[in-house]
């Protein structure tokens, strides 16, 4: 690494001074940063909203099959009793023609028409009856259905605060995270800042600190060779490569 370290600032902040202390206050707001917005999507709140609201669904999908079934029955009841009056129709016509009738056979055949009606009609009776009962029995069960809306509406909403609020507590520590990594960026030359950003997008961690002869980043240790050409390439701006991993190794 080549890039002269920027001017030191007049102030007295008491922030990171160095370039390589730069570098290792931006990996460790990133870091920050990487952890917070893990935390974020993968808050407890969000597994118990996200049951909540699949019992939520769960519910409408029962009530939805409720009224379903209910119109069902309900047209079917309707079709019953439209072909139960075209039946009696029937019938009455064929009684009236009885009356008129003198032929036995004929009779007998108005008889037996009379008399299939009559099976038709019981069979039909028989089929309202059964939707009757159903329509009545699921009526009831949307009624009960329906008491526990409020209840589980009232829980996924309140979750959905809980969710919420813990979210927004982590995004203002993120937004002020944001603002000291702007501050940091400005800190660093542009073309460490590239390269930077180039290992972060490959490795996660784009820096580490030389401990002893381990690199921080990859826990690895350094061999004395490497040590030396290390402590030699950083020598004019503290950060060079780590031998082991890629990283920016400050030393």
């Amino acid at each position: 690494m080549t890039d002269a370290e920027p001017a030191a600032d007049n102030d007295t902040d008491s922030g990171p001074t160095s370039l390589p202390e730069r570098v290792l206050a931006l990996q460790a707001v990133d870091t920050e940063a990487d952890q917070l917005a893990l935390q974020r999507e993968r808050h407890p709140l969000r597994e118990q909203l996200g049951t909540l609201s699949e019992q939520l669904r769960q519910w409408e999908r029962r009530r939805s099959a409720l009224r379903d079934r209910i119109d069902e029955l309900g047209t079917a009841i309707e079709q019953a009793e439209e072909r139960g009056a075209e039946l009696s129709a029937h019938k009455a016509r064929l009684e009236q023609q009885m009356k008129t009738v003198i032929a036995p056979r004929e009779a007998e055949a108005l008889m037996h028409e009379i008399a299939t009606i009559d099976g038709q009609r019981d069979e039909l009776d028989t089929h309202e009856l059964e939707a009757l009962e159903e329509q009545a029995q699921r009526d009831d069960e949307l009624a009960e259905h329906l008491r526990g809306e409020e209840s589980i509406r009232t829980a996924v909403r309140r979750a959905d605060e809980a969710v919420v609020g813990a979210v927004g507590d982590i995004d203002r520590q993120l937004a002020a995270l944001d603002e000291r990594r702007t501050a940091l960026r400005a800190e660093v030359p542009a073309s460490l800042l590239s390269t930077y950003d180039r290992k972060r997008a490959a490795l996660g961690v784009a820096a580490a600190q030389l401990v002893g002869r381990q690199c921080q980043g990859c826990h690895l240790e350094l061999s004395a060779a490497e040590v030396d050409t290390v402590k030699d390439e950083a020598a004019a701006t503290g950060v060079t490569d780590c031998p082991q991993c890629g990283r920016l190794l400050v030393v």
